[in-house]
């Protein structure tokens, strides 16, 4: 199974069309010998076609250098291909391509969709040394639909697919290919013409929307695209993937509290639906922080002169995080291989909907649930250290501790409610946003502290208990107390900064 960034431009072609010389450009120095191919590929999706939707494409392809299944994802201004070899008899999708879709399939039955042959005759542009800056494929093409009304279509189009070269070197080819009259292709794919009327439109809001009721509905629908399109990498266990994924679900989970009254939807099932993503929220953080904490202990067991290091403190650390972590991953998995998570997707989808068919918001609505977020987290941190004239670090414990990391949850959702607002609100928003980020971190760097020591503290008297020396374990509980004092002496500046009166006027 491999997958690679694929860069590639499409061209319609006249009539009348001549391939052009391509020596001297993008340093192409000769054009290899034409390689005759005739590729015969069978593409699969759900009924109601919910991978073409989603801008992806998988096809089971027979003939040519990569016989197999070719999954393609958008990726950046590009498009990710996965590949995956196939059997003689193979006609349904692998277990590797199926995992990688079940978020947008929501587990229904892949099936063909549309056959497409393909007589290609390819050359490769080399550089002097070998190099191939481009492969360039004169394709005539075949298509059957086999859904709907079962057109069928013949054309010729060009494809350029970079292999070696530069984006500007593509420029360059892209140059001489439009002044010998190919022109970039209208239709987004082979697929898109094989289909035909039945291919799905792009989805569009035409009904007219408030600016208020915009933010709200771009704001939930980035969210749910977020979860959705990182959803692969999450199974492959790629951090950040994770680490934006529980972003997003931590955005939604503020909006379902901080902005309730503007979504179309009862007090019931919000609180339905808050519960079920504060489910994955959970999935997803016990790996991330697994990930985050090894890496933390790692950087601080570095920090330290060696000989201060005493025991096998580094592999102890290293296993039992990692075997944490893993237990966490599976759990994860095996949540997203479950029906509770298309059926939260799938309740996800009901709510972008809702939130972008609702009546308007007026962009006061907006800007009082946002103030109101705001003033709920000033409230939590001056339970927890009293008013900013009196900010105070005293009385350290358990329960002050608690309070601090309420105030910075409660601040989460306040910066979120921000952020929201920002297409609204403008640049005021975006900078309380920003003034609120310092603030929630100087509060995060706290609890992080406290969390490290604790487990510190832990995976010392699991040392002592097995006979190996604990003092690198105390001396570093030492030093997350003292990280955890250190951060707290910068709240008050943070905190100050965070409730300026020119950075929360433009919620009055």
């Amino acid at each position: 199974m491999a997958e690679k960034l694929e860069v590639e431009r499409k061209y319609e072609l006249p009539d009348d069309f001549a391939m052009p010389s391509m020596i001297g450009i993008a340093d192409v120095a000769r054009v290899t010998a034409p390689d005759d191919l005739h590729l015969d590929a069978t593409y699969y999706d759900t009924a109601g076609l919910r991978l073409t939707s989603g801008r992806v494409t998988l096809r089971r392809r027979s003939g040519g250098h990569d016989a197999g299944w070719h999954l393609k994802r958008p990726s950046g201004g590009e498009r990710s291909e996965l590949q995956v070899p196939a059997t003689a008899r193979q006609r349904t999708p692998p277990a590797q391509i199926t995992t990688q879709v079940r978020a947008l399939t929501r587990g229904e039955p892949l099936r063909p969709i549309a056959r497409i042959r393909t007589h290609r005759i390819e050359q490769g542009l080399r550089t002097a040394d070998g190099t191939v800056v481009a492969l360039v494929a004169d394709d005539t093409v075949d298509t059957e639909s086999l859904i709907g009304q079962g057109v069928a279509r013949r054309w010729r189009e060009l494809e350029v697919e970079l292999v070696d070269g530069t984006p500007d070197d593509l420029a360059r080819i892209d140059k001489a290919l439009r002044a010998a009259g190919a022109r970039p292709s209208a239709s987004p794919s082979k697929l898109s013409l094989a289909l035909g009327p039945d291919h799905p439109a792009p989805v569009t809001d035409r009904a007219p929307r408030s600016a208020g009721r915009r933010a709200v509905a771009d704001y939930v629908r980035a969210q749910r695209d977020t979860i959705v399109e990182h959803d692969p990498q999450v199974r492959a266990g790629d951090a950040e993937a994770v680490h934006k994924a529980r972003v997003a679900t931590r955005r939604l989970r503020s909006t379902l509290r901080s902005f309730a009254p503007l979504l179309d939807a009862s007090e019931g099932d919000l609180d339905r639906l808050h519960d079920e993503i504060k489910w994955l929220t959970g999935l997803l953080g016990e790996v991330r922080d697994g990930d985050v904490m090894a890496s933390r202990l790692s950087d601080l067991l570095a920090a330290e002169p060696p000989e201060l290091v005493i025991g096998p403190v580094p592999t102890r650390i290293a296993s039992l995080l990692a075997a944490r972590t893993e237990d966490a991953r599976r759990r994860l998995v095996a949540g997203l291989d479950s029906q509770r998570y298309i059926t939260l997707l799938n309740d996800l989808d009901a709510l972008v909907t809702a939130a972008g068919a609702a009546g308007r918001v007026a962009k006061r609505d907006l800007r009082r649930l946002a103030h109101r977020a705001v003033r709920r987290a000033d409230r939590r941190l001056a339970t927890a250290v009293g008013t900013p004239e009196t900010t105070t670090a005293a009385g350290a414990g358990p329960d002050r501790d608690e309070r601090l990391h309420a105030a910075r949850k409660a601040y989460k959702r306040a910066r979120y409610a921000a952020e929201l607002a920002t297409p609204v609100a403008g640049r005021p928003a975006a900078k309380l946003a920003d003034r609120i980020t310092d603030l929630q971190d100087v509060l995060g760097a706290h609890q992080d502290a406290n969390v490290t020591a604790d487990l510190l503290r832990d995976y010392g008297l699991r040392a002592f208990a097995d006979g190996e020396n604990a003092f690198t374990y105390g001396l570093l509980h030492a030093r997350q107390a003292e990280h955890g004092r250190a951060a707290l002496a910068s709240l008050p500046r943070a905190r100050r900064r965070a409730t300026r009166r020119k950075v929360r006027d433009w919620m009055s």
